[in-house]
Protein backbone atom coordinates (compact mmCIF):
# COMPACT_ATOMS: atom_id res chain seq x y z
CA UNK A 1 0.00 0.00 0.00
CA UNK A 2 2.86 2.32 -0.79
CA UNK A 3 1.87 5.98 -1.24
CA UNK A 4 -1.70 5.25 -0.14
CA UNK A 5 -3.46 7.41 2.43
CA UNK A 6 -4.33 5.14 5.37
CA UNK A 7 -6.67 7.79 6.78
CA UNK A 8 -8.65 7.80 3.52
CA UNK A 9 -8.79 4.01 3.52
CA UNK A 10 -10.49 4.05 6.95
CA UNK A 11 -12.48 7.20 6.15
CA UNK A 12 -11.27 9.20 9.16
CA UNK A 13 -9.68 12.60 9.69
CA UNK A 14 -5.95 12.87 10.46
CA UNK A 15 -6.87 14.28 13.86
CA UNK A 16 -9.15 11.34 14.68
CA UNK A 17 -8.80 9.76 18.12
CA UNK A 18 -7.80 6.11 18.61
CA UNK A 19 -11.40 5.29 19.52
CA UNK A 20 -12.67 6.89 16.30
CA UNK A 21 -10.10 4.96 14.26
CA UNK A 22 -11.04 1.70 15.95
CA UNK A 23 -14.74 2.35 15.42
CA UNK A 24 -14.19 3.09 11.72
CA UNK A 25 -12.10 -0.07 11.34
CA UNK A 26 -14.75 -2.25 12.98
CA UNK A 27 -17.46 -0.85 10.71
CA UNK A 28 -15.48 -1.37 7.52
CA UNK A 29 -14.20 -4.79 8.59
CA UNK A 30 -17.76 -5.97 9.05
CA UNK A 31 -18.76 -4.50 5.71
CA UNK A 32 -15.97 -6.13 3.70
CA UNK A 33 -15.24 -9.28 5.71
CA UNK A 34 -15.09 -12.11 3.12
CA UNK A 35 -17.44 -14.23 5.23
CA UNK A 36 -20.12 -11.56 4.93
CA UNK A 37 -19.31 -9.88 1.62
CA UNK A 38 -19.05 -12.20 -1.37
CA UNK A 39 -18.24 -9.50 -3.96
CA UNK A 40 -14.96 -10.01 -5.89
CA UNK A 41 -13.32 -6.90 -4.48
CA UNK A 42 -14.19 -7.64 -0.83
CA UNK A 43 -11.03 -9.65 -0.05
CA UNK A 44 -8.75 -6.95 -1.51
CA UNK A 45 -10.60 -4.19 0.31
CA UNK A 46 -10.51 -6.18 3.57
CA UNK A 47 -6.74 -6.56 3.21
CA UNK A 48 -6.33 -2.79 2.68
CA UNK A 49 -8.45 -2.03 5.72
CA UNK A 50 -6.40 -4.38 7.90
CA UNK A 51 -3.12 -2.93 6.72
CA UNK A 52 -4.31 0.62 7.33
CA UNK A 53 -5.46 -0.24 10.85
CA UNK A 54 -2.21 -2.07 11.58
CA UNK A 55 -0.52 1.31 11.29
CA UNK A 56 -3.12 3.78 12.55
CA UNK A 57 -4.27 1.49 15.36
CA UNK A 58 -0.78 1.55 16.90
CA UNK A 59 0.28 4.90 18.35
CA UNK A 60 4.01 4.47 17.60
CA UNK A 61 3.43 3.30 14.04
CA UNK A 62 0.95 6.12 13.51
CA UNK A 63 3.42 8.70 14.79
CA UNK A 64 6.06 7.43 12.34
CA UNK A 65 3.52 7.43 9.53
CA UNK A 66 2.38 10.99 10.29
CA UNK A 67 5.96 12.28 10.49
CA UNK A 68 7.76 10.29 7.80
CA UNK A 69 4.97 8.92 5.61
CA UNK A 70 5.86 5.41 6.66
CA UNK A 71 5.11 3.34 9.73
CA UNK A 72 8.68 2.06 9.61
CA UNK A 73 10.25 5.38 10.51
CA UNK A 74 12.97 7.44 8.77
CA UNK A 75 15.28 4.48 8.09
CA UNK A 76 12.66 2.10 6.73
CA UNK A 77 12.43 -0.07 9.85
CA UNK A 78 11.98 0.06 13.61
CA UNK A 79 9.65 2.03 15.80
CA UNK A 80 7.15 -0.81 16.29
CA UNK A 81 5.63 -1.88 19.54
CA UNK A 82 6.16 -5.44 20.75
CA UNK A 83 2.50 -6.38 21.25
CA UNK A 84 -0.41 -7.10 18.97
CA UNK A 85 -3.06 -4.42 18.48
CA UNK A 86 -6.66 -5.19 19.36
CA UNK A 87 -8.58 -5.86 16.14
CA UNK A 88 -11.95 -6.53 17.76
CA UNK A 89 -12.37 -10.11 16.58
CA UNK A 90 -11.70 -9.73 12.85
CA UNK A 91 -8.26 -11.28 12.55
CA UNK A 92 -4.87 -10.05 13.72
CA UNK A 93 -1.40 -9.53 12.28
CA UNK A 94 2.03 -11.03 12.91
CA UNK A 95 4.00 -8.88 15.29
CA UNK A 96 7.41 -7.52 14.32
CA UNK A 97 9.34 -10.24 16.16
CA UNK A 98 7.59 -12.95 14.15
CA UNK A 99 8.48 -11.10 10.95
CA UNK A 100 12.15 -10.86 11.92
CA UNK A 101 12.28 -14.59 12.59
CA UNK A 102 10.72 -15.24 9.20
CA UNK A 103 13.21 -12.94 7.46
CA UNK A 104 16.09 -15.17 8.56
CA UNK A 105 14.39 -18.49 7.94
CA UNK A 106 12.86 -19.02 11.38
CA UNK A 107 9.26 -19.60 12.40
CA UNK A 108 6.72 -21.96 10.95
CA UNK A 109 3.28 -21.45 9.53
CA UNK A 110 0.79 -20.39 12.16
CA UNK A 111 -2.79 -21.43 12.43
CA UNK A 112 -5.37 -18.71 12.02
CA UNK A 113 -6.09 -16.98 15.31
CA UNK A 114 -9.40 -17.83 16.92
CA UNK A 115 -11.75 -14.88 16.77
CA UNK A 116 -14.26 -13.76 19.37
CA UNK A 117 -17.89 -13.01 18.72
CA UNK A 118 -19.33 -9.62 19.54
CA UNK A 119 -20.99 -8.87 22.86
CA UNK A 120 -24.72 -8.21 23.06
CA UNK A 121 -25.94 -5.39 25.29
CA UNK A 122 -29.53 -5.41 26.53
CA UNK A 123 -31.63 -3.68 29.19
CA UNK A 124 -34.04 -5.39 31.57
CA UNK A 125 -36.54 -3.75 33.94
CA UNK A 126 -37.44 -5.46 37.22
CA UNK A 127 -39.50 -4.52 40.27
CA UNK A 128 -38.06 -3.14 43.49
CA UNK A 129 -38.93 -6.38 45.29
CA UNK A 130 -37.26 -8.56 42.63
CA UNK A 131 -34.09 -6.55 43.03
CA UNK A 132 -34.23 -6.90 46.82
CA UNK A 133 -34.95 -10.63 46.99
CA UNK A 134 -33.52 -11.89 43.67
CA UNK A 135 -35.43 -13.64 40.91
CA UNK A 136 -35.22 -15.47 37.61
CA UNK A 137 -36.39 -13.85 34.39
CA UNK A 138 -36.71 -15.21 30.86
CA UNK A 139 -35.51 -12.87 28.11
CA UNK A 140 -35.58 -13.14 24.33
CA UNK A 141 -32.25 -12.57 22.59
CA UNK A 142 -31.56 -12.24 18.86
CA UNK A 143 -28.03 -13.46 18.30
CA UNK A 144 -25.69 -15.17 15.87
CA UNK A 145 -25.18 -18.86 16.67
CA UNK A 146 -22.91 -21.48 15.18
CA UNK A 147 -24.87 -23.65 12.76
CA UNK A 148 -25.52 -26.99 14.43
CA UNK A 149 -26.12 -28.77 11.10
CA UNK A 150 -22.58 -28.21 9.85
CA UNK A 151 -20.79 -27.52 13.16
CA UNK A 152 -19.79 -24.11 11.88
CA UNK A 153 -17.93 -25.41 8.81
CA UNK A 154 -20.47 -24.13 6.30
CA UNK A 155 -20.27 -27.45 4.47
CA UNK A 156 -23.05 -29.98 4.04
CA UNK A 157 -23.15 -32.38 7.02
CA UNK A 158 -19.99 -30.70 8.28
CA UNK A 159 -17.85 -32.83 5.96
CA UNK A 160 -18.24 -31.60 2.38
CA UNK A 161 -15.07 -29.50 2.27
CA UNK A 162 -11.37 -29.86 1.48
CA UNK A 163 -8.28 -28.24 2.93
CA UNK A 164 -7.50 -24.95 1.21
CA UNK A 165 -4.67 -25.56 -1.30
CA UNK A 166 -3.28 -22.02 -0.98
CA UNK A 167 -2.85 -21.79 2.80
CA UNK A 168 -2.73 -25.54 3.54
CA UNK A 169 -5.49 -25.12 6.12
CA UNK A 170 -3.82 -22.39 8.18
CA UNK A 171 -6.17 -19.65 6.97
CA UNK A 172 -3.22 -17.33 6.38
CA UNK A 173 -0.78 -16.81 3.55
CA UNK A 174 2.69 -15.31 3.63
CA UNK A 175 4.23 -12.84 1.23
CA UNK A 176 7.68 -11.30 1.04
CA UNK A 177 8.47 -7.64 1.65
CA UNK A 178 11.82 -5.96 0.92
CA UNK A 179 13.31 -3.80 3.69
CA UNK A 180 16.68 -2.23 4.42
CA UNK A 181 17.63 -5.39 6.32
CA UNK A 182 16.58 -7.72 3.54
CA UNK A 183 13.43 -9.62 2.76
CA UNK A 184 10.87 -10.10 5.49
CA UNK A 185 7.86 -12.36 5.42
CA UNK A 186 4.45 -10.95 6.28
CA UNK A 187 1.13 -12.69 6.81
CA UNK A 188 -2.43 -11.92 5.77
CA UNK A 189 -5.81 -13.64 5.66
CA UNK A 190 -6.02 -16.16 2.83
CA UNK A 191 -8.33 -14.73 0.17
CA UNK A 192 -9.13 -18.17 -1.27
CA UNK A 193 -10.77 -19.51 1.89
CA UNK A 194 -11.35 -16.17 3.69
CA UNK A 195 -9.24 -17.37 6.59
CA UNK A 196 -11.21 -20.56 7.33
CA UNK A 197 -8.57 -22.96 5.98
CA UNK A 198 -11.30 -24.81 4.08
CA UNK A 199 -12.78 -24.76 0.61
CA UNK A 200 -16.40 -25.89 0.63
CA UNK A 201 -17.45 -28.45 -1.97
CA UNK A 202 -21.16 -28.37 -1.11
CA UNK A 203 -22.74 -25.73 1.10
CA UNK A 204 -24.83 -26.45 4.17
CA UNK A 205 -28.48 -25.94 3.24
CA UNK A 206 -29.34 -24.65 6.71
CA UNK A 207 -26.90 -21.73 6.86
CA UNK A 208 -26.10 -21.31 3.17
CA UNK A 209 -22.43 -22.05 3.69
CA UNK A 210 -21.85 -19.33 6.28
CA UNK A 211 -21.36 -21.64 9.25
CA UNK A 212 -23.61 -19.49 11.41
CA UNK A 213 -27.14 -18.14 11.45
CA UNK A 214 -29.20 -15.56 13.32
CA UNK A 215 -31.67 -17.04 15.76
CA UNK A 216 -34.00 -15.95 18.53
CA UNK A 217 -33.18 -17.63 21.84
CA UNK A 218 -34.95 -17.51 25.19
CA UNK A 219 -32.48 -17.40 28.08
CA UNK A 220 -33.12 -17.58 31.81
CA UNK A 221 -31.40 -14.79 33.72
CA UNK A 222 -30.65 -15.29 37.41
CA UNK A 223 -30.88 -11.94 39.16
CA UNK A 224 -29.05 -11.96 42.51
CA UNK A 225 -30.64 -10.47 45.61
CA UNK A 226 -29.40 -6.95 46.30
CA UNK A 227 -28.74 -5.84 42.73
CA UNK A 228 -29.10 -2.09 42.26
CA UNK A 229 -30.25 0.17 39.48
CA UNK A 230 -27.92 0.42 36.42
CA UNK A 231 -25.78 -2.53 37.49
CA UNK A 232 -24.84 -4.96 34.72
CA UNK A 233 -25.23 -8.74 34.70
CA UNK A 234 -22.71 -10.51 32.47
CA UNK A 235 -23.53 -13.91 30.98
CA UNK A 236 -20.23 -15.18 29.59
CA UNK A 237 -20.38 -16.86 26.20
CA UNK A 238 -24.05 -15.99 25.60
CA UNK A 239 -23.39 -13.28 23.03
CA UNK A 240 -22.84 -13.61 19.30
CA UNK A 241 -20.90 -16.55 17.92
CA UNK A 242 -17.74 -15.63 15.94
CA UNK A 243 -17.56 -15.71 12.16
CA UNK A 244 -15.37 -18.81 12.17
CA UNK A 245 -13.43 -20.57 14.90
CA UNK A 246 -13.31 -19.03 18.34
CA UNK A 247 -15.49 -18.26 21.33
CA UNK A 248 -18.79 -16.45 21.58
CA UNK A 249 -19.04 -12.98 23.03
CA UNK A 250 -20.84 -12.13 26.26
CA UNK A 251 -24.40 -11.04 26.98
CA UNK A 252 -24.42 -7.88 29.10
CA UNK A 253 -27.74 -7.01 30.73
CA UNK A 254 -28.16 -3.57 32.27
CA UNK A 255 -30.72 -3.75 35.08
CA UNK A 256 -33.29 -1.02 35.60
CA UNK A 257 -35.06 -1.18 38.97
CA UNK A 258 -38.52 0.35 39.35
CA UNK A 259 -38.89 2.68 42.36
CA UNK A 260 -40.80 1.61 45.45
CA UNK A 261 -43.99 3.47 46.37
CA UNK A 262 -42.82 4.60 49.82
CA UNK A 263 -39.32 3.23 50.45
CA UNK A 264 -36.15 4.82 49.10
CA UNK A 265 -32.93 2.85 48.66
CA UNK A 266 -29.50 4.31 49.41
CA UNK A 267 -26.86 1.63 48.82
CA UNK A 268 -28.07 -1.21 51.06
CA UNK A 269 -30.11 0.89 53.50
CA UNK A 270 -33.79 1.77 53.10
CA UNK A 271 -35.23 5.14 54.09
CA UNK A 272 -38.82 5.97 55.07
CA UNK A 273 -40.53 9.22 56.04
CA UNK A 274 -43.18 8.19 58.59
CA UNK A 275 -45.89 10.72 59.42
CA UNK A 276 -47.44 10.14 62.85
CA UNK A 277 -49.90 12.22 64.95
CA UNK A 278 -48.07 14.95 66.85
CA UNK A 279 -49.65 13.59 70.01
CA UNK A 280 -47.81 10.28 69.50
CA UNK A 281 -44.51 12.16 69.45
CA UNK A 282 -45.53 14.05 72.59
CA UNK A 283 -46.98 11.18 74.58
CA UNK A 284 -45.11 8.24 73.06
CA UNK A 285 -46.63 5.04 71.72
CA UNK A 286 -46.27 2.17 69.29
CA UNK A 287 -46.70 2.47 65.51
CA UNK A 288 -46.47 -0.08 62.71
CA UNK A 289 -43.76 0.49 60.12
CA UNK A 290 -43.96 -1.11 56.63
CA UNK A 291 -40.91 -3.14 55.57
CA UNK A 292 -40.13 -5.39 52.60
CA UNK A 293 -41.18 -8.35 54.73
CA UNK A 294 -44.37 -7.29 56.46
CA UNK A 295 -44.78 -4.69 59.19
CA UNK A 296 -42.57 -3.89 62.17
CA UNK A 297 -43.78 -2.40 65.47
CA UNK A 298 -41.78 0.67 66.41
CA UNK A 299 -41.76 1.99 69.98
CA UNK A 300 -41.71 5.80 70.14
CA UNK A 301 -40.72 7.44 73.39
CA UNK A 302 -42.62 10.44 74.73
CA UNK A 303 -41.46 13.92 73.80
CA UNK A 304 -39.70 12.66 70.66
CA UNK A 305 -38.87 15.65 68.41
CA UNK A 306 -40.14 15.67 64.86
CA UNK A 307 -37.36 14.78 62.41
CA UNK A 308 -35.92 12.10 64.69
CA UNK A 309 -34.37 9.20 62.73
CA UNK A 310 -34.84 5.73 64.17
CA UNK A 311 -32.75 2.85 62.83
CA UNK A 312 -34.20 -0.65 62.51
CA UNK A 313 -31.38 -3.16 62.10
CA UNK A 314 -31.28 -5.69 59.25
CA UNK A 315 -34.51 -4.52 57.62
CA UNK A 316 -32.80 -3.13 54.55
CA UNK A 317 -31.42 -4.69 51.34
CA UNK A 318 -29.32 -7.84 51.24
CA UNK A 319 -25.69 -7.28 50.27
CA UNK A 320 -24.74 -8.79 46.91
CA UNK A 321 -23.33 -12.30 47.39
CA UNK A 322 -23.08 -11.83 51.17
CA UNK A 323 -25.29 -12.81 54.08
CA UNK A 324 -25.55 -9.26 55.35
CA UNK A 325 -28.40 -6.78 55.31
CA UNK A 326 -28.68 -3.02 55.44
CA UNK A 327 -30.92 -1.16 57.86
CA UNK A 328 -34.25 0.65 57.66
CA UNK A 329 -33.97 4.29 58.71
CA UNK A 330 -37.30 5.82 59.72
CA UNK A 331 -37.61 9.60 59.91
CA UNK A 332 -40.48 10.56 62.24
CA UNK A 333 -42.52 13.56 61.17
CA UNK A 334 -45.34 15.19 63.09
CA UNK A 335 -48.75 15.18 61.46
CA UNK A 336 -51.12 17.89 62.66
CA UNK A 337 -54.93 17.84 62.42
CA UNK A 338 -56.54 19.89 59.67
CA UNK A 339 -59.04 21.41 62.09
CA UNK A 340 -59.57 21.75 65.88
CA UNK A 341 -62.75 21.41 67.88
CA UNK A 342 -63.39 23.53 70.97
CA UNK A 343 -62.34 20.91 73.49
CA UNK A 344 -59.04 20.13 71.72
CA UNK A 345 -58.27 23.83 71.38
CA UNK A 346 -58.80 24.37 75.13
CA UNK A 347 -56.56 21.42 75.96
CA UNK A 348 -53.81 22.82 73.77
CA UNK A 349 -54.16 26.22 75.45
CA UNK A 350 -53.53 24.57 78.78
CA UNK A 351 -50.42 22.86 77.39
CA UNK A 352 -49.29 26.18 75.94
CA UNK A 353 -49.58 27.81 79.35
CA UNK A 354 -47.52 25.09 81.01
CA UNK A 355 -44.71 25.50 78.48
CA UNK A 356 -44.95 29.27 77.98
CA UNK A 357 -42.17 30.06 80.45
CA UNK A 358 -39.66 27.72 78.78
CA UNK A 359 -40.72 28.96 75.38
CA UNK A 360 -40.22 32.61 76.46
CA UNK A 361 -36.67 31.88 77.69
CA UNK A 362 -35.74 30.32 74.31
CA UNK A 363 -37.35 33.17 72.41
CA UNK A 364 -35.46 35.76 74.47
CA UNK A 365 -32.13 34.11 73.64
CA UNK A 366 -32.90 34.31 69.93
CA UNK A 367 -34.08 37.93 70.23
CA UNK A 368 -30.89 38.90 72.08
CA UNK A 369 -28.82 37.46 69.21
CA UNK A 370 -30.76 39.53 66.67
CA UNK A 371 -30.28 42.76 68.60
Amino acid sequence: MANKDYYSVLGVDKKASQDEIKSAYRKLAKQYHPDLNKTPEAATKFKEINEAYEVLGDEKKRANYDQFGSAEGPQGFGGFSGGDADFGGFGGFSDIFSDLFSAFGGGGARQARPTRGEDINLQMTISFEDAAFGCEKDISVNRIETCSHCNGTGAKNGREYVTCPDCKGSGRVRFSQNTIFGTTIRESVCSTCSGTGRVIKEKCAECGGKGYKKTNSVLTVKVPAGIDNDQVLRMAGQGNAPYGKGQSGDLNIKVKVQPHKILERKQYDLHLDLWVPFTTLMLGGKVKVPTLKGSYELDIKELTPTGTVMRIKNKGIKHLNREMYGDLLVTLKAEFPKSLDKKTRESLREIEGINSENAYVKYKKIKDQIN
